[in-house]
């Protein structure tokens, strides 16, 4: 049995939110997928909303603070992700772009990534393909074929019925088949480390 990260980003910005509320639910339903599969889980839940004031100043300056540093490093250093925003004028909000907009460019290449998102209305739920998607993408990350989308009526009571909870549950088994296919993250890169020996940095090499 080996032991999985799961990173679970949530870009909500109030407090309840249905965003972080849909979260959760797909952290659970993945977690239960993977210890199906035999899997020990750990899930890392990022709530933006408590880190914006540390996103904004690491894109000015370019310096993260040590605790965003170390929500990077779980992010990049986990097994799986789980990335779930708020559509606001048809696209993610501000906050959740400006986060991966600080992950660097290899740093999720072959990762599985589950997006999900919610919305004032059904309508919304193409941006999770012409915004999230691509976004991933673009990353090089692996992004599990169902995408998740809970408008307000996808809701009883707090918790996901019919169509979402199929969803959610399908999208999580993609998720936990593409963690478990691959072996357990050694954790986020070390920008420090060298790839080339010193001989082949000096452009020569002894016979």
């Amino acid at each position: 049995m080996s032991r999985r990260t799961l990173a679970v980003v949530s870009a909500g910005l109030s407090q309840p939110s249905s965003t972080r509320l849909l979260a959760d639910q797909l952290a659970a339903a993945t977690g239960d997928e993977l210890a199906g599969r035999g899997e020990q889980v750990d899930v890392h839940h990022i709530d933006l909303r408590e880190h914006a004031h540390d996103v904004v100043n690491h894109l000015l300056t370019g310096f993260p603070s040590e605790s965003l540093r170390a929500i990077l490093d779980t992010v990049t250093g986990a097994d799986g992700l789980i990335a779930v925003t708020p559509i606001f004028n048809a696209s993610y909000n501000g906050l959740f772009k400006s986060f991966f907009d600080l992950i660097e460019a290899e740093a999720l290449v072959d990762r599985p990534v589950l997006i999900a998102a919610t919305g004032g209305t059904a309508r919304h739920s193409l941006a999770l393909e012409h915004t999230l998607r691509p976004l991933f993408a673009y990353l090089h990350a692996v992004v599990v074929p169902t995408a998740v989308f809970a408008a307000p009526e996808d809701w009883s009571g707090g918790a996901a019925e019919g169509a979402l909870r199929a969803r959610i549950e399908r999208s999580a088994a993609e998720l936990a088949e593409q963690v478990h296919r691959r072996p357990p993250s050694t954790g986020p890169a070390d920008p420090f480390a060298l790839t080339t020996n010193f001989e082949d940095l000096l452009g020569r090499r002894d016979t």
